[in-house]
């Protein structure tokens, strides 16, 4: 499906608005700005059929931020390479670490032409830090890896965030051979951190709107069940509460009981 964008909507060679992109229609549910009419009709149509899914991409983001605050906070971490990192929106992983960490180090990685363009908000660092931006596919593990050192420090422990991403994999045998790889470069006291979509929650509701959504945006997204999801973190700890909807991952005591999403998280340290 495709649309005329209306004449005051110009973007950056290379990206057509009048073709919806994944994650641009994020960025539309997050309330941000870097979005074309395309993305918000299917995005609000998606909305419409599944009102929760608004919810799910908020739910997601605020794990980003307590996932991020516990690694710095309660597990000393300092460097974070964040894959899938889509467009810029508030409280991105460099904001929230740097804010209590200054000297933090950040990697981010996305291969969507508009995500780069926009990549200059994401390399505002503290003077003591650094962030870096680099422009490659998840599965090109071996590249990120090697441009990742170019910042950070692998003997040191390192935080792999993969929020969102892993969707896109559609081979579930190469979506867990690339969480291998990464898991191996990590040093004892590196983490993970996932968060993927499922269909656990609310069934049939979620694969119906994911089935609508294939037909008009690409990539095309692939749910994975619990069980699935959790298999991706074997050979590491995983810290309390286990692989749980993103909202029941150790949300603030003072946060009222939220719906669970169809957006499961977890967080796991290598030993």
């Amino acid at each position: 499906m495709t649309d005329v964008p209306p004449p005051e909507e110009t973007a950056p060679e290379g990206i057509d608005p009048a073709v919806p992109a994944a994650p641009r229609i994020w960025n539309h549910w997050l309330g941000g700005k870097d979005n074309y009419a395309a993305d918000r009709r299917v995005g609000d149509q998606m909305a419409a059929m599944y009102p929760s899914i608004v919810r799910l991409a908020r739910a997601d983001r605020e794990f980003l931020g307590r996932a991020v605050r516990h690694l710095v906070l309660e597990e000393g971490v300092r460097q974070f390479l964040d894959i899938g990192t889509g467009l810029p929106t508030a409280d991105n992983t460099h904001q929230v670490a740097q804010a209590l960490a200054p000297e933090s180090r950040i990697v981010y990685v996305d291969n969507d032409p508009l995500v780069l363009a926009h990549a200059r908000a994401l390399l505002t660092s503290t003077p003591e830090g650094a962030t870096a931006y680099i422009d490659a596919d998840l599965r090109d593990t071996a590249r990120i890896l090697a441009e990742a050192a170019r910042t950070l420090d692998f003997t040191r422990p390192v935080a792999v965030m993969l929020l969102g991403v892993l969707i896109y994999i559609d081979d579930t045998p190469t979506a867990y051979s690339i969480v291998r790889t990464l898991k191996d470069a990590l040093p004892s006291g590196g983490h993970l951190v996932i968060a993927h979509s499922t269909s656990e929650v609310h069934g049939s509701a979620t694969e119906e709107v994911v089935r609508l959504r294939n037909e008009r945006v690409k990539p095309p997204m692939t749910l994975r069940s619990g069980a699935e999801i959790t298999r991706f973190f074997d050979g590491l700890d995983l810290l309390e509460p286990g692989v749980v909807p993103c909202n029941r991952w150790r949300p603030h005591p003072s946060a009222e009981a939220a719906e669970d999403v169809d957006e499961f998280s977890g967080v796991a340290r290598k030993p």
